[in-house]
């Protein structure tokens, strides 16, 4: 009896996903994953994939997703999203009111933002309500991904970036515990 009941018990768990929503395990970043949640403003860049790791070091899987914006402040309040320009904000100027404005002079870096979520909980990113939403602007870079860096005694993870400048630089991005913050890695040695 009790070996018929554990069955039982499994068969139901097994079921209820089938009848609700989608697990968050199976949520995947596209296009419609994007606007749902940042707002129509956004769309995903699909040449540059999400990366996946742990950026705020809460032991829950965060990801940042390479996208292009209309304009990052119109959906801010209603998305519950944070606007920052951590690349202007090293140069001494990083208010995104303020930076937004600036046009990009070649085309294909116009309007490029990273999308960060912080995840909540065992899903993650994936979670129906994530811990932080933010949208990185003005950040010329060509590809993304996440690495282990040194931080003050500390080993963080980063997301790496490839500069899309005629330098052909690389930098990094991290979280402060407050907000993200730019440090240039150096340029190529080609």
């Amino acid at each position: 009896m009790r070996k018929v009941s554990l069955l039982l018990a499994f068969g139901v768990a097994m079921l209820v996903p089938a009848f609700g929503q989608a697990p968050a395990a199976a949520r995947k970043v596209d296009n419609e994953f994007v606007q749902q949640q940042f707002g129509d403003q956004f769309t995903l860049v699909p040449e540059i994939a999400a990366v996946f790791g742990d950026l705020d070091g809460d032991g829950a899987e965060d990801v940042a997703i390479a996208a292009r914006c209309k304009n990052p402040m119109v959906d801010q309040a209603e998305h519950k999203y944070t606007v920052m320009d951590p690349y202007y904000d090293f140069f001494g100027y990083g208010d995104p009111k303020l930076t937004t404005t600036f046009s990009e002079a070649n085309p294909a870096r116009r309007g490029l933002v990273v999308l960060i979520i912080h995840g909540a909980g065992p899903d993650g990113w994936r979670s129906a309500t994530p811990k932080a939403k933010y949208v990185i602007v003005n950040l010329p870079y060509r590809t993304i991904s996440i690495r282990k860096m040194g931080l003050r005694k500390k080993t963080i993870e980063a997301i790496y970036i490839e500069e899309a400048s005629e330098l052909g630089g690389s930098s990094a991005l991290f979280f402060d515990g407050k907000k993200f913050r730019y440090v240039p890695m150096g340029g190529d040695m080609e």
